[in-house]
């Protein structure tokens, strides 16, 4: 990424825009139209994203740092080469998108729909993600490095060196016959335990 950032100085995004070298910074977004835009080389720092509509964007080589809002809606966009850090979403959506070689570190992200998204050497570090849907997903080279998964759903999502030993909290409401691919720490399958005795209909109870 580009040491220094030409301001963004235009009155607000534009569907189709081709944004390179930019930087925005405190910014409100909320309700801009960003559909099938291109951030190449671009900050977003402190932003609201409030019902902004990005689907179909592409950042390639951003940061996105301290943004924050509900119902961002990132449908189909293709994140590569990007740092997400320290953001405070909820509703967001991602569904179809695509993350390549991307840092999700630090912040709060809440009813996040990642369902039928592709992930590829993707890390998310120290972040909290409450309630994500990771449904249909293909994760591939993904770590969870101390970061807390709240009734996460992976149902019908597809693993291949997917790392979760080091998730801070690993709870799975749905989804935890398609761990096949992943890796879990000892401690961790003792508390999915009663979740895999459910999936293949064992009944535990102590003798009476």
């Amino acid at each position: 990424m580009r040491m220094e950032l030409s301001p963004f100085e235009e009155d607000g995004l534009e569907g189709e825009g081709d944004y390179e070298g930019l930087e925005f910074a405190d910014l409100d977004l909320a309700g801009q139209d960003g559909r099938d835009a291109r951030f190449l080389d671009c900050a977003l720092r402190r932003c609201g994203l409030d019902e902004a509509r990005l689907t179909g964007a592409r950042f390639i080589g951003s940061v996105l740092e301290g943004v924050r809002g509900v119902g961002t809606d990132l449908a189909g966009a293709v994140l590569r080469d990007v740092e997400l850090t320290d953001a405070l979403l909820g509703g967001v959506q991602l569904h179809g998108s695509v993350l390549e070689r991307v840092v999700v570190r630090g912040g709060k992200i809440d009813y996040l729909n990642l369902r039928g998204a592709s992930f590829k050497d993707v890390v998310f570090e120290g972040c909290v993600l409450v309630e994500a849907d990771f449904g249909g997903a293909r994760l591939e080279k993904v770590v969870f490095r101390d970061c807390s998964l709240g009734q996460v759903d992976f149902s019908g999502a597809r693993m291949a060196e997917v790392d979760l030993r080091e998730a801070a909290e690993l709870d799975i409401v749905r989804g935890v016959d398609r761990l096949a691919g992943a890796v879990i720490s000892p401690a961790q399958l003792l508390e999915l335990a009663p979740a895999f005795a459910a999936q293949f209909g064992v009944r535990v109870q102590g003798p009476e």
